[in-house]
């Protein structure tokens, strides 16, 4: 199993590279949204290239004056304090039921234990987390393990979080919860199968506008671009000589294991 995911780390890698190279060349992208949701799963595996975790990693070491623009608006909206706008589409919640609490209760039980050891951020850095932009001051650091994103894409596991979520402390990071990832064709359905929908809201950015290549940070209008912008329409970035992302990441889900107020475990 862990041959396997190597291979496919390796895989999903290569498309993130490929896909990075075509947008800074001012490629466009051929494979259109409801493509992908009717592709097999080899084309499932090809989705992958779009904007994610590793590839937005990689924008931000070519373009730091964009990636800036980027999270300083998602730090805002990737906390405990998420609302809906124009770059946010969150699932709504369905009717509690007992069935569903128990199945949250569940995965709690499977994460609190398996994430235990990463109180210690040394030791997330040593089993493959990558902090996410370190750099960038945030309210929530992603430690991002990309081999759990590649195992995400075809199954769920508890056990292994895409992301740690932590806060600054005086000694390095603080853990305070997980980031669960779903591939972007899943329906609502599919994500109430992994998490519950009656007891947590699935969320993921849209309506992405970067600002212009090689624009300087200190020239880029955070009023216009990234997911705290005016800009939320494909119309307009191009007006604005912007590059489009109708989405950027997977399905995302935040849970704080360690809140002693049950309505901040799985935060909204």
């Amino acid at each position: 199993m862990k041959q396997l995911l190597r291979v496919a780390a390796l895989i999903f890698a290569a498309f993130s590279a490929l896909f990075l190279v075509a947008r800074l060349h001012g490629q466009t992208e051929s494979q259109t949204q409801s493509q992908s949701q009717a592709s097999s799963s080899a084309g499932n595996a090809g989705s992958m290239s779009k904007m994610d975790m590793p590839s937005m990693q990689r924008e931000a070491a070519a373009n730091p004056a964009a990636a800036r623009a980027a999270n300083d608006d998602m730090s805002d909206v990737s906390g405990m304090h998420m609302d809906m706008n124009p770059h946010m589409f969150m699932t709504a919640l369905r009717p509690t039921n007992a069935a569903d609490q128990a199945r949250a209760d569940q995965i709690l039980a499977t994460l609190r234990p398996a994430i235990a050891k990463y109180k210690d951020y040394h030791v997330a850095l040593a089993d493959g987390f990558k902090i996410f932009l370190p750099n960038v001051p945030q309210q929530h650091y992603h430690f991002t393990n990309w081999r759990y994103a590649v195992e995400a894409q075809f199954a769920f596991n508890p056990a292994h979080p895409t992301s740690l979520l932590y806060k600054k402390a005086s000694d390095g990071y603080e853990l305070e919860g997980a980031m669960f990832t779903a591939p972007k064709r899943f329906t609502e359905n599919q994500l109430n199968e992994r998490v519950p929908l009656s007891v947590a809201r699935w969320h993921k950015h849209v309506n992405f506008c970067l600002p212009p290549k090689g624009t300087p940070p200190a020239q880029v209008n955070h009023k216009e671009f990234g997911l705290g912008g005016s800009i939320s329409t494909e119309q307009a970035c191009s007006a604005a000589g912007g590059r489009w992302f109708p989405e950027i990441f997977n399905w995302m889900v935040h849970v704080y294991p360690y809140e002693t107020d049950p309505q901040k475990i799985w935060a909204h």
